[in-house]
């Protein structure tokens, strides 16, 4: 998988240095270390300083800190130890409603940084949802959003899993609106589970989401395999990209099916994910 193209975000806890060593070898293009959700209160501090101690030296693939929620007491501390590591890559900013949290922190880590780290923005609330759209176009240091569903999912009182759709929708729109790469999906809970993680992946890929951050190595290949083209859609994409090479206008392919330009830049976005080109 080429570094442009991440398909697979791996969470591991902040406070289980030894996990994170191993997370950083289980084949997850992205490896997110947790200081937020996946870390007991008496633990957060620990959390710090042996995420500080571990990213202190470059690492031999991206690594992400999730830092604690913006409003709160600990951002400010989590901010300060992680951003300026030379193993740090970016910043995860979980439960985001504004447009100003962005730029907030986007200043801090300019100032303490000689290259700001990239942002990504988890909303994860009915506000954050409507205010989307600000959030994705913040600041250029911002370089993705993406949503929290199980804090989403007890925000909205959503019970059935369709009931989100609409969401993750207006997510994929805010990221494409703004100039964003499409956004990941939000984890699947149940490791156990990979049929049901096979099938809403798919649901993810066809409402525009690219790629899924996950909780366990075990759904790394479940995750890229869904979101990997098939041979079918290579085939057509190569197809299409030949005939695009001789004419830039809109044009029929052999079996009669219209393509033009935007078609086209699909075609090419799916080989250059499929490694092709």
């Amino acid at each position: 998988m080429t570094a442009a193209l991440p398909l697979t975000w791996l969470y591991v806890p902040g406070d289980r240095p030894d996990v994170v060593a191993k997370a950083l070898h289980a084949g997850a293009d992205v490896v997110i270390v947790d200081l937020e959700d996946a870390v007991a209160p008496d633990r957060k501090e620990y959390a710090r300083s042996a995420t500080a101690e571990l990213l202190s030296e470059p690492q031999p693939q991206p690594v992400h800190v999730r830092v604690n929620a913006l409003d709160g007491p600990l951002a400010e501390a989590d901010l300060r130890a992680v951003a300026p590591l030379p193993g740090v890559a970016g910043l995860r900013l979980p439960k985001v409603v504004s447009r100003a949290e962005v730029v907030r922190v986007a200043d801090r880590t300019a100032l303490a940084t000689a290259e700001t780290p990239a942002l990504h923005a988890l909303v994860e609330s009915a506000l954050g949802l409507e205010h989307a759209f600000a959030i994705a176009t913040a600041h250029p240091a911002l370089h993705g959003i993406s949503l929290g569903e199980a804090d989403l999912r007890a925000d909205l009182g959503v019970r059935e899993e369709t009931g989100l759709d609409w969401a993750r929708s207006r997510v994929v729109v805010a990221a494409r609106a703004a100039g964003l790469a499409p956004p990941t999906q939000s984890v699947h809970p149940d490791i156990r589970d990979l049929e049901g993680l096979t099938a809403s992946c798919a649901r993810g890929r066809a409402l525009g989401f690219l790629g899924r951050a996950a909780i366990h190595p075990r759904q790394l290949p479940v995750i890229e395999r869904a979101y990997l083209p098939t041979p079918e859609e290579i085939e057509k994409a190569e197809e299409i990209t030949k005939a695009a090479a001789t004419d830039e206008g809109a044009l029929a392919l052999p079996d009669g099916r219209f393509v033009d330009k935007a078609v086209v830049e699909g075609a090419r976005r799916v080989l250059t994910l499929a490694g092709r080109v």
